[in-house]
């Protein structure tokens, strides 16, 4: 898997980057780490949770799973004026990856996941999940391209992408991509972007519960999605995003 580095400076023509904080991106380009490499082996699993994103806010990820491995990858990026997760999986037969990463943002940020999984041989399968919480004027996006080669048949890869913007001068985006050389596939995204729902703050106004926590309460319940398959270390990434939520209410 070639590195996901560049020696150029990426710009907006470059799809991945068109959404990225350009100005904070020329200060860390320098400075910016080598990707981390994971590789699991034929049969072996692996989890890697991200609970913040390094100095330089930007967290580069190559991973290479063998056949029959699975791969559980859970983040959170928050925090930073620019932060970018960026994650590149390669699939051989059989392998699993498991995704899910929420957006806290607020004031001017612009925060950001981006992935490419390479569904390169056949009876792979990938899930991922992306959940943001976007108020003052920050920018959230997601872009993720499913990349299912020719031999790769029986794939069966989803992504769900969901928003939910606390101010109007808040910005979602979502960018899914099906790239699909096979013919025996399964793969299917979904992107929503929206606000509380009104009608479950009145019930629970109704029930006496007092409208900031109401809000709290939902964007956790809407966060959670995010950490569904991450066990024990979910609960910690949960509260970790909770900290981050009363920075936004």
């Amino acid at each position: 898997m070639a590195s996901m580095q560049t020696l150029t400076l990426p710009t907006r023509r470059d799809e991945a980057w068109r959404y990225s904080d350009h100005a904070a991106l020329t200060r860390v380009w320098p400075t910016l780490a080598a990707p981390e490499r994971i590789v699991v082996a034929a049969g072996e699993e692996a989890v890697r949770i991200v609970d913040a994103l390094p100095e330089s806010g930007i967290l580069q990820i190559e991973a290479e799973l063998g056949e029959g491995a699975r791969l559980a990858l859970f983040g959170l990026v928050a925090g930073h004026d620019y932060g970018r997760l960026e994650v590149a999986v390669r699939l051989a037969s059989g392998a699993h990856l498991e995704l899910g990463a929420a957006i806290l943002g607020g004031g001017a940020q612009t925060l950001e996941v981006v992935t490419r999984i390479d569904h390169a041989e056949p009876d792979a399968t990938s899930n991922q999940v992306v959940r943001s919480v976007l108020g003052g004027r920050a920018t959230g996006s997601f872009l993720g391209k499913v990349h299912v080669a020719r031999d790769a048949q029986r794939t069966d890869a989803e992504q769900s992408v969901k928003a939910m913007l606390l101010d109007r001068g808040a910005t979602a985006n979502a960018v899914p991509q099906l790239e699909i050389y096979a013919d025996d596939v399964k793969c299917a995204h979904g992107a929503t972007v929206g606000e509380l729902e009104a009608m479950g703050l009145f019930y629970m106004a109704a029930r006496g519960i007092p409208p900031a926590v109401a809000k709290r309460l939902m964007l956790q319940a809407f966060i959670a999605d995010a950490f569904v398959e991450a066990g024990d270390a979910g609960e910690a990434l949960e509260a970790r995003a909770t900290e981050y939520l009363g920075s936004l209410l």
